[in-house]
């Protein structure tokens, strides 16, 4: 369908532009001495107005001759002939009115007034619908345009979905490794610290598949995740792994990216504990702030531990989806003091939960 008979506020506006086009010929025909300056009017406005549903059909021409198909020449062509054979419509239409104004004003020069006032009225006609194609090829430009981007947009979408799906694919398999390594120790050694591991692993994965499919969670259950995770640790490190895992009671309804802590607390554990002899104590805390949430990861390290034993692959895991999800807006900070790793994350709260708001 036309997208202006589609809309009746539409219609109504595109109907009301034709309005004082009619007055305007009106005043051609008056100036021609075809009709005095009534019976113009009278004449003219509804022959604009029906005129303007006859220059709708200009939509459909163009549409069956893209200038990027069929060329200029051929435009230009199918122009010229269409506005001349609408043309010849209206002033076929002209004259049929005309004659019914003439007869009721019981004017009997129909002839002379027609003769007189058909150049202007073929005229006026082929100019306008030379415009209305003109419009028509200009709509569809911009039609064309904003589909493309809205196509750009939704591959951009697409593009950070796919980015966002590889990073937490990367986050399982990484962690799954640990993990059953960890089990495979336990099982000579402890087996039923090992069945203890099994169930609490079945228990995270099934809480990480039922949440990480979601684009946001609430800051409370990412915490939950990852005192799951730590509790799992416990098990293969005994009382050599403690955990404090403090919620600003403001901040719980935040929403963060699902397991975007997950790599920071691994790190914690993998690159700060399990150096330690006598262990240590894996701290996560958050704090709300005005426009803001700040998240803590703090761990013990030891500061003779080899070079290189760094958590590069779970920080970067962490900045690549903090650029993809808020892009400048949030950052991920670093500082290892020898004997203390912390990492700080802080993102932007969503609209509508802000302070106050």
């Amino acid at each position: 369908m036309h997208p202006i008979l589609g809309r009746p506020g539409r219609l109504a506006a595109y109907l009301a532009v034709w309005v004082p086009l009619g007055m305007l010929l009106a005043a051609l025909l008056t100036l021609q001495g075809a009709l005095d300056l009534g019976n113009a009017l009278i004449a003219a406005v509804p022959l604009s107005i029906a005129y303007g549903f006859l220059c709708l059909s200009a939509w459909y021409v163009t549409g069956g001759s893209p200038v990027e198909r069929v060329g200029g020449a051929r435009v230009a062509a199918t122009a010229i002939v269409a506005s001349f054979l609408s043309s010849a419509v209206w002033l076929l239409l002209a004259r049929g009115w005309m004659g019914l104004i003439v007869s009721s004003v019981r004017h009997s020069d129909l002839p002379g007034s027609f003769r007189t006032g058909a150049p202007t009225l073929f005229g006026f006609g082929f100019l306008l619908y030379l415009l209305a194609m003109a419009v028509s090829y200009l709509a569809a430009a911009f039609n064309v345009s904003r589909e493309a981007e809205r196509r750009g947009l939704e591959l951009q979408v697409l593009a950070r979905e796919a980015e966002l799906r590889a990073l937490r694919a990367q986050i399982d398999p990484h962690f799954l490794f640990n993990s059953l390594q960890s089990i495979s120790a336990l099982t000579t050694a402890d087996p039923t610290a090992a069945r203890r591991m099994c169930l609490l692993l079945a228990d995270f994965l099934r809480e990480t598949l039922a949440l990480g499919s979601r684009d946001r969670i609430p800051l409370a259950r990412e915490l939950a995740l990852a005192r799951r995770f730590l509790e799992i640790e416990q098990v293969r490190f005994g009382p050599r792994l403690l955990m404090e895992v403090a919620i600003d009671p403001a901040a719980g309804d935040c929403e963060v990216p699902p397991l975007l802590l997950q790599p920071l607390v691994e790190n914690a554990v993998t690159h700060g504990i399990a150096h330690l002899l006598q262990g240590g104590t894996v701290r996560v805390s958050s704090e709300r702030r005005a426009v803001t949430l700040a998240v803590t990861v703090e761990n013990p390290t030891d500061p003779d531990r080899p070079a290189g034993r760094g958590s590069g692959l779970g920080l970067r895991n962490v900045r690549a989806r903090l650029h993809s999800v808020y892009g400048q807006d949030a950052s991920l900070t670093v500082e290892d003091t020898g004997s203390r790793f912390v990492a700080r994350l802080v993102l932007p709260l969503a609209p509508g939960r802000q302070a106050g708001g």
